[in-house]
């Protein structure tokens, strides 16, 4: 496996050009050399095979997930050919599908630097990846702890809460049930009124669309998903890319899971999100606290 790794490696390693593509960020730099270039795409193969670690290459986790793998050299080499672009919205990354509200789905992930791209994960109401994704590392959910005046303090959530039981020491209620410009992901990273889909427009893409699973070349790897065809015939590619729980992606070109901005109505544990696998597409809920695609909506 790994020999047939290393020849794969070698050949689109003769196919990049030798010049690099110098940018400002340091996104792809991995060496820390300024230029994004051949050298940082050999760091980051030495560090997947073995022949350097993860502390002489801090930056080779390039999509920030805590693994470097072969979606970060993916990166690396998007970058050098000028195809990396998962940091902003550009012209052409809305698609009209005819749905009955207007609403406008992005072409690509967020993080994501093409369709074929997964992108980057998070957590829900958090606009940035991480390495963990647990109770205990979520932004809006404080662990117990004793205090010497008020005695112990349950562990809770400290926002998007709607019910006294889930609510930090038992005593905390806002009633929100949608997510906050600051606090989407969509709007946090592209701006221009892009929005996590709230659960009436994931419903509204389920019901309108058919649904095809398909594969995508996402430069060095094959991604599987689902093609969401609309009323008038243009589509959008979601890939199957899993989720990420703990350090760990699991049920990556499996199951594809997509973040809505909505939180489920049962409880205030979980947040409603798109679900497919190679058959079908519905919507789901999960822990708030799990890593999970995102796939950006504008309404015009």
């Amino acid at each position: 496996m790994r020999r047939k790794l290393s020849l794969l490696l070698l050949a689109l390693l003769l196919a990049l050009p030798l010049g690099g593509f110098a940018q400002q960020s340091v996104r792809g730099d991995v060496n820390g050399s300024g230029v994004v270039d051949i050298d940082d795409v050999n760091a980051v193969i030495n560090v997947m095979l073995h022949k350097a670690t993860p502390a002489d290459f801090p930056a080779a986790d390039v999509n920030g997930d805590g693994a470097v793998d072969i979606d970060d050299l993916n990166v690396v080499i998007n970058v050098i050919l000028g195809k990396d672009g998962g940091g902003s919205q550009e012209e052409g990354d809305w698609v009209d599908l005819g749905l009955p509200s207007g609403t406008l789905w992005a072409s690509r992930n967020i993080g994501a630097a093409t369709p074929g791209d997964r992108g980057d994960y998070f957590a829900w109401g958090e606009t940035s990846p991480k390495a963990r994704y647990f109770w205990y590392t979520y932004k809006w959910y404080r662990e117990g702890y004793y205090d010497a005046q008020n005695g112990w303090l349950s562990a809770g959530f400290t926002k998007y809460c709607t019910n006294y039981d889930s609510g930090f020491d038992g005593c905390f209620v806002d009633n929100k049930t949608e997510l906050d410009l600051a606090d989407d992901a969509a709007a946090a990273n592209w701006g221009g009124g892009a929005r996590m889909p709230s659960f009436e427009q994931i419903k509204e893409l389920v019901d309108n669309c058919t649904w095809q699973w398909t594969s995508r070349d996402a430069g060095i790897y094959v991604v599987y998903g689902q093609l969401a065809t609309g009323p008038n015939g243009n589509s959008i590619f979601l890939p199957a890319a899993g989720l990420r729980w703990g350090g760990s992606l699991y049920y990556a070109d499996i199951d594809g899971f997509y973040w809505s901005r909505t939180l489920g109505a049962d409880d205030s544990n979980d947040a409603y999100y798109l679900y497919f696998d190679s058959g079908y597409a519905y919507r789901n809920y999960y822990s708030r606290s799990g890593g999970l695609t995102v796939r950006a909506v504008r309404v015009p």
